[in-house]
């Protein structure tokens, strides 16, 4: 978790008119009897951008994508999701509303506050990339925090957690332990568009990186022999790679503390893989973040396999659209980040320009997606237009009571 949140974008005007990107799902069978129910559009839609570069790569006779298998779910999640865009949750103070909280640190994503030997994240719905925050996507918060949960419940068996309890759709209260400042990067595949990625910096000429030597003649998008571990550490405002031998010699870690990590990662990625290709998605990459407690034992700790911290595709067409020389279908932010690599310097400009509104419900669409796809459950809309942080503050202090 960055210890400080960059200031977010800000709008530019005379941008070029943005087409929505579409991209559908067949809903999962509910588990939540509860959930909203939304009517769908029936006003017609621009194709997905995956489904156009689909048609266009590989003609009229390719299977249909799964992003495309339910326009009706698609246009309800989008239609309540433009709703949602005035109720955000950008920005946050639970230490000025409950009382004994105090704010330890504000991530790009996450805020986090300590009550006693307890932290409480929260998971804010601000959108970021290339070390900085790019926009604000409805219901993002909690996608991300119920996607973790879901996972650190059904990775007990490789490795223990920190959480103790959510009592809100955008919150969970941990165990506070030591977190070691690094974090540990899986990839199984050569790609990537920002200046740590494998496929950056392949392309660069780079042949061995993170301590992984890396054989001539790969291309983006391909599937690597085996799954590698690619550790990054923080410098002032960016991630900056390291090999494991740095770590170690520099004091980052402990080499037993870094090899128990580094076997945990592995296996969490596996594990990982495993379950996305089940529901029909590769889990490409992905980033793991680990502290220790004070008896020595070594905890999962921030998020797991989540649409932010992971990269996904489509399996079903990744073969062909590989062979095809064309971009694999993702359900993740790559999109966004190549809008923005595509109209400014993300890297570089002061300011940015605003994210359109299509991609940003776009992009809210596509983590719903992929979380009921993994999980096989309905996502819950919020059903009242309840200041988030009001309900969060209100949860949190009940929780903290009974703690």
């Amino acid at each position: 978790m960055s210890p400080s949140a960059p200031p977010s974008a800000l709008r530019l005007r005379g941008l070029p008119k943005v087409s929505l990107p579409a991209s559908s799902s067949s809903p999962p069978s509910a588990r939540f009897p509860h959930h909203l129910s939304m009517s769908a559009s029936s006003s017609r839609r621009p194709p997905p951008l995956a489904a156009t570069a689909a048609a266009a790569g590989t003609g009229s006779g390719a299977s249909p994508s799964l992003l495309a298998a339910d326009p009706g779910h698609r246009d309800a999640v989008l239609l309540a999701a433009r709703g949602a865009m005035a109720n955000c949750l950008g920005e946050t103070s639970l230490h000025l509303a409950v009382p004994g909280l105090r704010l330890a640190a504000k991530g790009k994503v996450r805020d986090v506050y300590e009550s006693g030997e307890h932290l409480v994240l929260v998971t804010t719905d601000r959108q970021s990339a290339f070390d900085r925050v790019l926009a604000s996507i409805p219901f993002k918060g909690q996608v991300l925090n119920e996607t973790s949960l879901w996972w650190f419940d059904r990775t007990r068996h490789i490795t223990p957690n920190a959480v103790v309890s959510s009592p809100d759709k955008n919150v969970t209260i941990a165990k506070r332990c030591s977190v070691f400042p690094v974090e540990f990067v899986v990839r199984g595949y050569v790609t990537g568009s920002t200046d740590t990625s494998l496929w950056t910096v392949y392309n660069k000429g780079a042949r061995n990186y993170c301590g992984n030597v890396l054989r001539d003649g790969m291309v983006k998008n391909q599937k690597l022999s085996a799954n590698i571990l690619t550790p990054t550490t923080k410098a002032a405002d960016h991630d900056v790679p390291v090999t494991p031998e740095e770590i170690i010699n520099s004091g980052l870690m402990s080499k037993e503390d870094f090899d128990e990590a580094r076997s945990k990662a592995l296996s969490l990625f596996a594990y990982g893989q495993e379950v996305a290709l089940e529901n029909g998605l590769i889990l490409v990459d992905t980033k793991y973040e680990f502290g220790k407690t004070a008896d020595g034992t070594i905890m999962l700790i921030d998020e797991v396999h989540t649409p932010d911290s992971s990269r996904y595709w489509i399996a079903d067409s990744y073969e062909e659209r590989f062979s095809s020389g064309l971009e694999p279908e993702n359900v993740d932010k790559e999109f966004l980040r190549l809008w923005f690599k595509n109209n400014c310097n993300p890297y570089e400009d002061a300011v940015l320009p605003e994210a359109p509104e299509e991609l940003v419900c776009e992009l809210a669409w596509r983590y719903i997606f992929l979380f009921e796809t993994i999980t096989n459950t309905k996502f819950e809309i919020p059903k009242t237009q309840e200041p988030i942080h009001e309900r969060i503050s209100r949860n949190v202090a009940q929780a903290l009571q009974n703690l």
